[in-house]
């Protein structure tokens, strides 16, 4: 019996987003050349990501070559923490999260994949979702969280999906009205995202030969869309 790869725990989040996802005839949890798949559709491979994307490399490089496959990865715009006391059981508060997911957080991820990204067999979907995280005050979780533990991630709604095929559909999501040269600053000051997220999406860009890096100003790196 061939090894198999890609057994690990998810949260809810990964299974709901999988529920919503499937249709009728598709086959879930199937293995393909050794590795377990989230959905196959036909010929088509599909892969739930909630996790970071570096996990996909090894994944990626091997089945690419033979299989076209979907990555299928959920943003959250609108975010909900659910406190929970874990000794009396029962609810303390649940608020609105301050932060909030842009699609160009993508970029977040896809660094880690810059060589496959243009792949004719790779495309992306972008889930923007409502979620919902569970703490617990068990004392176990990070130090950044008060030592509290995030005990589960759950799908509230899809609110809406980009697929990205081409590489005009990344350039896309440079802000409209950008200098002829520019850097991550203007990116990220014309709603391209954080200032980390405007880096990463300029790298990515430039990786894909969609931009290209014109010089360096102190700490600044700047682009143009002329290639």
């Amino acid at each position: 019996m061939p090894h198999i790869i890609g057994t690990v725990k998810e949260y809810s989040l990964h299974a709901d987003i999988k529920n919503w996802y499937r249709e009728t005839s598709d086959l879930v949890e199937s293995v393909v050349d050794g590795f377990v798949i989230d959905i196959v559709r036909g010929n088509q491979l599909i892969e739930i990501q909630t996790g970071h994307f570096y996990a996909l490399k090894n994944k990626l490089s091997t089945l690419l070559t033979h299989h076209p496959i979907r990555v299928v990865y959920p943003i959250p715009v609108l975010k909900w923490v659910t406190r929970y006391d874990v000794l009396e059981n029962r609810l303390l508060v649940r608020r609105r999260s301050p932060k909030k997911g842009k699609v160009q957080s993508i970029f977040d991820e896809l660094v880690y994949l810059p060589i496959h990204i243009l792949h004719d067999n790779l495309e992306i979907e972008v889930l923007l979702i409502e979620q919902e995280d569970i703490w617990y005050n068990d004392g176990k979780g990070s130090w950044r969280r008060r030592f509290w533990s995030v005990e589960d991630r759950r799908l509230n709604a899809i609110l809406e999906r980009r697929i990205f095929e081409y590489p005009d559909d990344y350039l896309a999501l440079l802000p409209d009205g950008l200098p002829d040269r520019f850097s991550s600053q203007e990116v990220s000051k014309m709603g391209g995202g954080s200032r980390d997220i405007a880096r990463k999406m300029l790298y990515c860009l430039s990786k894909m030969k969609m931009i290209k890096h014109v010089c360096t100003l102190g700490n600044s790196k700047y682009y143009s869309r002329e290639i």
